[in-house]
């Protein structure tokens, strides 16, 4: 049995699961199941994401999650808004708005949520 047809979970290590449920429902958009002691559950267009609590410095150092958008500009603006400030990497040539232009044309955003976990926003070519 294979697993493509499963339905997927994500899972996101926080420290706080209060803050970070703060911040994925209330400035992400993300529906909210359930919480319990070991974290949250919520539910993005269909998939599930699991914030999930650690102790210490769990950070990765890469990207956790992204979500795909039909505009990018549209959502770098709308999540600015909510002072969700955008990360900037030295060589990347980003434009004024933080986006930078992948060789296959796809261009993306990074930004970190209120535990420090890089998320991107991309917009396919």
């Amino acid at each position: 049995m294979g697993l493509a047809s499963a339905e997927l979970e994500a899972f996101v290590p926080v420290g706080d699961v209060a803050r970070a449920r703060n911040f994925y429902e209330g400035v992400l958009g993300c529906e909210v199941l359930s919480t319990d002691d070991y974290g949250a559950m919520l539910r993005s267009q269909g998939t599930a994401l699991r914030l999930a609590r650690v102790e210490g410095d769990s950070r990765p150092p890469y990207t956790v999650l992204g979500w795909i958008v039909p505009d990018i500009q549209e959502a770098v603006q709308s999540l600015a808004a909510t002072d969700v400030a955008f990360r900037r990497y030295e060589g990347m040539g980003q434009d004024e708005l933080g986006i930078w232009i992948a060789p296959s044309g796809d261009r993306v955003a990074w930004f970190a949520d209120s535990e420090g976990n890089t998320l991107s926003v991309t917009q396919m070519a």
